[in-house]
């Protein structure tokens, strides 16, 4: 009895693996590559977070990550619990959008795949790492 159960699971799951492996595999994203956000909101919007008064790490509701850099300084990000895009009817986060923080415009010059922002460790490593470089004697 168990044997047949097994056997018609088996095949029952036979297709099911078959049309998983005719699905395109994922072409892997090339990082710093232009890319695009379509219709951004809180349902294609995971996460973000400041890059200081540079820029702006975004995550899609996919995980993916990607940076964009303002134009000029954006001052208020760094304390903004909030922010709007405006995409000027084109539906998408990309180069060509304005982020809204605190009623600042931050005009985006670009828009890129990118790795994960670095964890407030690495960023502490790193700030040592400059301020340790800077101490030693020419």
């Amino acid at each position: 009895m168990k044997q047949k159960l097994a056997l018609s699971l088996a095949a029952a799951l036979l297709p099911l693996s078959a049309a998983a492996a005719d699905e395109p595999v994922k072409a892997p994203r090339e990082i710093g590559a232009e890319a695009s956000i379509a219709f951004p909101s809180d349902a294609t919007i995971r996460n973000w977070r400041a890059d200081r008064e540079r820029g702006i790490w975004v995550q899609d509701r996919r995980g993916d990550w990607y940076y964009g850099r303002f134009a000029g300084l954006c001052r208020d990000l760094s304390f903004a619990h909030a922010i709007g895009f405006e995409t000027r009817g084109a539906g998408r986060l990309d180069s060509l959008a304005t982020l809204i923080v605190r009623g600042e415009r931050c005009p985006l010059v670009s828009f890129v795949h990118s790795a994960p922002p670095p964890s407030k460790r690495d960023k502490a490593k790193d700030i040592a790492a400059d301020k340790a470089d800077n101490a030693k004697p020419n």
